[in-house]
């Protein structure tokens, strides 16, 4: 059934003739039938694996959330569409505000559960500007996720993404050398020769993946696979690493009353949820180690970043003590948290703020329940 909507769609949309369009017909039954076939026991740690095993080297490094999950396309594209509905949400990040090396991070993203093809899509806008000013990078990414029913208790979803990102630098915003003397600036232009503006651009892959029940899931992720290259002269000065991260946690539902847990009768959630996010890029890799505590409609979280046990140029590698607290109303998720700041920069830095707000939604038949009613749900917080 579901072929022939698709082909018929397509004999309409496009003007397919006979002989084309029995042969798209076949061709959408033959696919969906190897994807049936698959034997996904041997995929899932063959997944995991090449995600994980990308020679990874170098400095330049992507921009981060302190709210990963409220965050969840920038964090994997195994995560468009996991809440069985549709999401649109912003992130804002704005970190190190009281020096001039802080740096400023906007995300948009959109995606949506196509329930009758076992399949999702996304879309995400990461705009990135740089402690200099007029260094800006923003990137656009599509990403596709295939959700696979294993058995009656879990679910894989491999995913895929292309992205585009754009980068640019204008000279009139930066001061050099010869403006200035003992006194100050004491020219307004440079005698120095730039160009009016530098740009960079480039397409990169990413991919995903994550494993779920109703109670515990575990992700990966790695990002520009094609290590681009985002200098401006284009001399592979500036090479972008690829970005390594791997996700998890555990639900537990907190009592209420002494015959029940987890919701209220209201159906208000009640848990406890210990996650975890490492992450690794080129030289670098952090631990974001931490809880959600959902009493609906408050969220709050607490999480150390770091990894104390690792010296870096002879201190140990503690990065913050992030706090967040959120309220869930009718279809909106707001959050906000802040990194105190527990590296050699310090609180003078002004730590990190960030704000995420999250609209959830369907155009299903509203007549009809939605998959996270009939089906086991991924029980990551903050997402739905």
């Amino acid at each position: 059934m579901q072929i022939e909507m698709i082909s018929h769609v397509l004999y309409r949309v496009y003007f397919i003739n006979d002989f084309k369009f029995n042969i798209l017909r076949e061709m959408l039954n033959r696919n969906m039938g190897i994807l049936k076939s698959i034997n996904w026991a041997i995929v899932i740690p063959i997944w995991f694996v090449i995600i994980s095993l990308f020679p990874n080297n170098g400095q330049a490094q992507d921009p981060q959330f302190s709210q990963y999950y409220a965050a969840p396309l920038y964090l994997n594209p195994g995560l468009a569409g996991i809440n069985q509905r549709g999401r649109a949400g912003i992130n804002y990040r704005n970190q190190w505000p009281s020096i001039s090396a802080g740096f400023e991070t906007y995300s948009a993203f959109f995606d949506y559960n196509l329930e009758d093809y076992n399949s999702s899509i996304g879309a995400i806008v990461t705009t990135d500007k740089e402690g200099i000013e007029g260094l800006r990078s923003t990137s656009v990414a599509l990403q596709y996720a295939y959700q696979v029913r294993l058995n009656y208790k879990w679910t894989f979803r491999p995913a895929i993404q292309g992205s585009f990102t754009s980068r640019d630098l204008n000279f009139d915003n930066l001061t050099f050398g010869d403006q200035f003397d003992e006194n100050g600036l004491v020219r307004p232009v440079t005698m120095e020769s730039f160009p009016a503006s530098a740009s960079n651009r480039y397409f990169d892959l990413g991919l995903g993946g994550i494993i779920f029940d109703d109670r515990v899931w575990l992700g990966a992720s790695l990002f520009n696979i094609t290590r681009p290259d985002q200098s401006y002269q284009n001399d592979g000065g500036s090479i972008l690493q690829r970005r390594f991260s791997v996700h998890g946690g555990y639900k537990f539902d907190l009592p209420i009353g002494p015959f029940k847990r987890g919701k209220t009768d209201a159906g208000q959630e009640r848990s406890i949820s210990p996650t975890f996010n490492y992450k690794k890029q080129g030289l670098y890799d952090q631990l974001d180690l931490g809880a959600y505590v959902t009493i609906e409609p408050l969220i709050t979280g607490l999480w150390y970043r770091g990894i104390p046990i690792k010296q870096f140029n002879g201190f140990p590698n503690n990065e913050a003590l992030i706090a967040m607290v959120g309220l869930m109303h009718n279809n909106f998720t707001f959050g906000y948290s802040f990194d105190y700041t527990l590296s050699r920069l310090g609180i003078g830095s002004g730590g990190a703020h960030e704000i995420s707000i999250i609209y959830s939604f369907s155009w299903n038949d509203p007549r009809k329940p939605p998959r996270s009613v009939r089906e086991l749900s991924c029980p990551i917080p903050f997402i739905f």
